[in-house]
């Protein structure tokens, strides 16, 4: 039976385990799997890491070398090809159940549409992100932290669908301090400003840092900035409607991701030349 070990209990019957089981039934086996991925370690390593006893891992190290998935060499123990291919797929599927889980209401709530099944897969990308929740008062202020990190960037990309209050502010300090700066808007967003700040928008395609898209499809995020060391995300509710919550990452394969959400949405998205 493949992926299957098989144990026989005290009144003879036969218990069989899947891999699955042996992993994640135990934090031990599975933390020992991922301590071993890249390469073998010392018994004293493992059970520093784990701060555990001898006593307490020979047990769960037997059940790893009985299922092939490690091999012992004096007091070393290293994968084995089958365990190897396998801690390769665990630490991922890991990060993906502790991104979901920390935040799991959150995700429930809210509007995942606007992010691509590529990234979806990925989601493990920005694990450790803060889920920024301003109270009704400061609802619709600027997230100051993200706002000076932007600041201390040498780009910065938006994807924008509503009207902050504090953009115009935002794009004039990027804009002196020669950051490069580009917008997507929504069609509906880029028809507002257009009207409301007509000769703002004529400046703006004046300079050479600034450029300015129109988003053609109807986008389903309801922003997302990306600095050169993080990103921040506002996704809408399920129904649609607006939420103040925002997700906010500062780790490089999160800022990675985020700019290929970005470049998701730029890719149908036309420049804006002239008014």
């Amino acid at each position: 039976m493949v992926g299957r070990v098989l144990y026989v209990n005290k009144t003879g019957g036969i218990l069989k385990k899947s891999i699955l089981d042996i992993l994640f039934a135990s934090e031990k086996r599975k933390n020992v799997m991922l301590l071993l991925k890249d390469g073998p370690r010392e018994m004293s390593f493992l059970l520093d890491s784990l701060d555990t006893s001898r006593q307490a891992l020979l047990p769960q190290m037997k059940i790893l070398k009985e299922r092939d998935l490690v091999y012992q060499s004096d007091d070393s123990y290293g994968l084995t090809n089958t365990g190897r291919l396998i801690a390769n797929e665990m630490k991922p599927f890991i990060d993906t159940i502790e991104t979901l889980d920390v935040n799991s209401h959150y995700f429930a709530q809210h509007n995942v549409d606007g992010i691509p099944e590529h990234l979806l897969k990925r989601i493990n990308e920005i694990r450790g992100f803060t889920l920024v929740e301003p109270d009704h008062v400061n609802s619709i202020e600027l997230n100051t932290d993200h706002l000076e990190d932007c600041l201390r960037s040498k780009a910065v990309y938006f994807v924008y669908t509503f009207m902050h209050p504090g953009a115009k502010s935002v794009l004039d300090q990027l804009v002196a301090k020669g950051i490069q700066v580009s917008i997507i808007f929504s069609k509906e967003l880029a028809k507002k400003i257009i009207h409301e700040m007509y000769d703002a928008c004529k400046s703006s395609l004046e300079l050479e840092n600034v450029n300015m898209y129109i988003y053609e499809k109807e986008p389903e995020i309801s922003s997302v900035t990306v600095s050169d060391n993080g990103f921040l995300l506002r996704l809408f509710l399920k129904n649609n409607e607006f939420s103040n919550k925002q997700i906010l990452c500062y780790s490089p394969e999160g800022r990675q991701w985020a700019k290929e959400l970005y470049d998701h949405y730029l890719k149908d998205a036309k420049p804006i030349t002239e008014i």
